[in-house]
């Protein structure tokens, strides 16, 4: 299997296995998520490589339908976003919005 093929394998799985939990098929409830959502992004490991306002950003990817529910495309924008921003930390930027330096772009 692919790396890109791990990932995207991961991510359905992943969100499959939350969706199951309660409510409809295939959404999870926003504040079952933002539960699940906050319990591990505040794993060590996790943590310390996303800026707390990387994961404010990600956070508000949720619900954008505003029905109370995370559909998979809002679940996804979300994990983006984390990624996003464990991207930005591993490259040293972290934390530091809007302040690249000169020529570089923001991502």
């Amino acid at each position: 299997m692919s790396n890109l093929e791990q990932v995207i394998t991961s991510m359905v799985e992943l969100f499959e296995e939350y969706a199951s939990q309660e409510g409809k098929k295939h959404q999870i409830s926003v504040e079952e998520f933002k539960q699940t959502l906050e319990k591990e992004v505040e794993s060590p490991n996790l943590k310390e490589k996303i800026h707390a306002d990387d994961i404010k950003e990600a956070m508000e990817m949720l619900d954008k339908n505003h029905d109370g529910e995370v559909n998979f495309r809002e679940f996804s924008r979300c994990v983006a976003a984390l990624a996003k921003g464990y991207h930005k930390q591993k490259r040293g930027k972290g934390g530091k919005r809007g302040k690249a330096k000169e020529g570089e772009q923001e991502d």
